[in-house]
């Protein structure tokens, strides 16, 4: 029997009217989801879309219209385009708590590269770790989406966090500027903080997705505890109260605030998520909010 699909068609419906959006001007790019006023030259024809109120009349196709009643937007690529590059955290402590965070990073990753087909983004997506896996293309409009889906479904979540090593190898790979979206925990012992910075300073925009699981935040437990580390297996022993549990979950957020602040100076964009969020809501909401997507 079949697994169900990361996404259903119901919620990919309610995709239909998104785009991701950059701050940044890259010189001489522009985005594939810019659509053609006019027919002209330069202009290729790739795919349609569903109508939606507000819509340019001029882009719709007439004569489908005429066939089928119906009402379809068509879309054209223009060339170049930004580019629109994602990275998904496959580390272990993705898997922590019966791999929740790594289910739900998979299943966002998915929509944002069903919105960027419909509007005709390129993006490429590595999943990683302590290195770059192989990259899955995503281009050329939504038919190409189940592929896309069944890619990103196959991959498996292991190794080390190593945001450094990770982040010198996709400079070394990719030499144009663009829009670097990290769907991440940020959790690596040896910080992720310089290896973000990096990117940054290299010219990138970054919009940082940061996924936990509630008992990240704020865990569940009281007494004498003995907690291992997903990834180094390190342990440590302590004692755990209400109060210590106030102290964790204040130094957890401060850790957010700092991954936050590093986006913002930047010129990108930060959203902290639960997974316990139903995902319509961190896409219409926490994403809109902060002008990833709209």
């Amino acid at each position: 029997m079949a697994s169900a699909p990361l996404l259903d068609r119901e919620f990919l419906e309610k995709l239909e009217r998104l785009t991701i959006h950059w701050q940044k001007s890259f010189a001489g790019l522009v985005g594939g989801h810019n659509m053609s006023r006019f027919a002209g030259a330069g202009q290729e024809f790739l795919d349609h879309r569903n109508f939606h109120h507000g819509d340019d009349l001029r882009a719709v196709n007439w004569r489908a219209f005429l066939r089928l009643e119906k009402l379809f937007l068509k879309m054209f690529q223009v060339e170049p385009r930004v580019p629109v590059r994602m990275l998904l955290d496959m580390s272990d402590s993705m898997m922590a708590y019966g791999g929740q965070k790594f289910d739900y990073a998979r299943k966002l990753a998915a929509s944002l590269c069903y919105v960027g087909l419909v509007r005709l983004d390129s993006i490429e997506v590595h999943g990683f770790s302590s290195r770059l896996s192989p990259r899955i293309f995503s281009t050329g409009g939504r038919h190409r989406f189940p592929g896309v889906m069944d890619s990103l479904k196959a991959l498996t979540a292991a190794g080390a966090t190593d945001y450094l090593s990770m982040v010198r190898e996709f400079i070394g790979t990719y030499s144009h500027r663009g829009l670097v979206i990290i769907i991440s925990d940020f959790l690596d012992d040896n910080g992720c903080e310089r290896a973000l910075q990096y990117l940054s300073d290299f010219g990138h925009e970054l919009m940082l997705v940061q996924v936990w699981a509630d008992e990240d935040r704020t865990p569940p437990w009281t007494g004498e505890l003995e907690l291992r580390d997903a990834e180094t297996g390190a342990g440590l022993k302590l004692d755990f109260d209400d109060a210590a549990r106030e102290r964790y979950t204040r130094a957890f957020d401060e850790y957010c605030s700092i991954i936050q602040t590093l986006a913002m100076r930047s010129g990108g964009r930060y959203a902290g998520v639960a997974s316990s969020q139903t995902l319509e809501s961190v896409i219409f909401g926490d994403l809109v909010r902060v002008k990833g997507i709209a």
